[in-house]
């Protein structure tokens, strides 16, 4: 089920939106630009790296600085491959304009950030032991899809379910398709559990708590996918 559009016209131009794009779409670039020996050490320097926080001997020998907390801003803005901004960014351009309109952009930008700061913060105490650098911003967008529900209870989502190959085309309620996606995170989540320790390098249960208007989530574990579009 792929989201199209939702089906609440933007009053005004959503600029905080735009600019939001604008900035992890040009990060992503630069980091398509590094070879991986230099990504690898970019996501260990600016992802959230838990143990970084609660083992400092470990840190120290890797290099990082267990003072810096500047990795709970900057890990919003990086990603792993093509599918995750793409999948990231498309989902805050459907539904940040809206949440943008009713809070003025200012409100949103500081809004998205609070979201994408409780996400990391989740992580690094649901993760204390893990030496995983972890980058996105779907915590953030996933407060935003809290915030979204609790605006529009009643707004309508177009959405894409291919079928043998076949699209079909279908208007959803807001509330159902949010309703889906937090389930596909918590489903994805205890099959974690159960599972390898990586489920196609996404730390779920954090992001699946972010569908409430509370909002904390987050995202990729950067070691298991190269921006290179390779690889996920």
């Amino acid at each position: 089920m792929f989201p199209i559009r939702d089906t609440i016209p933007s009053r005004n131009p959503p600029i905080a939106t735009w600019s939001i794009i604008l900035v992890n779409s040009l990060v992503f670039f630069f980091e398509l630009s590094m070879p991986e020996s230099s990504l690898r050490q970019f996501f260990y320097h600016f992802g959230i790296v838990p143990a970084r926080y609660t083992h400092p001997g470990w840190a120290v020998w890797l290099g990082l600085a267990v003072d810096d907390y500047w990795p709970f801003l900057t890990s919003m803005f990086l990603h792993g491959s093509w599918l995750h901004i793409i999948g990231n960014m498309w989902t805050l351009w459907i539904f940040g304009d809206n949440v943008e309109d009713r809070m003025g952009p200012l409100r949103f930008v500081c809004f998205y950030l609070l979201c994408g700061l409780a996400a990391g913060l989740v992580h690094w105490f649901t993760n204390l032991d893990s030496t995983l650098p972890t980058v996105g911003a779907s915590g953030a967008i996933a407060g935003v899809l809290g915030a979204y529900f609790f605006l529009f209870p009643y707004a309508r989502v177009i959405v894409l379910v291919p079928v043998l190959f076949l699209p079909f085309f279908f208007e959803l309620p807001a509330l159902v398709y949010l309703g889906f996606w937090a389930l596909s995170q918590v489903l994805s989540g205890t099959l974690s559990l159960v599972g390898p320790r990586e489920v196609g390098g996404v730390a779920w249960m954090p992001h699946a708590s972010d569908s409430s208007p509370r909002s904390s989530a987050i995202d990729t574990p950067a070691s298991s996918c190269w921006c290179t579009g390779r690889s996920r």
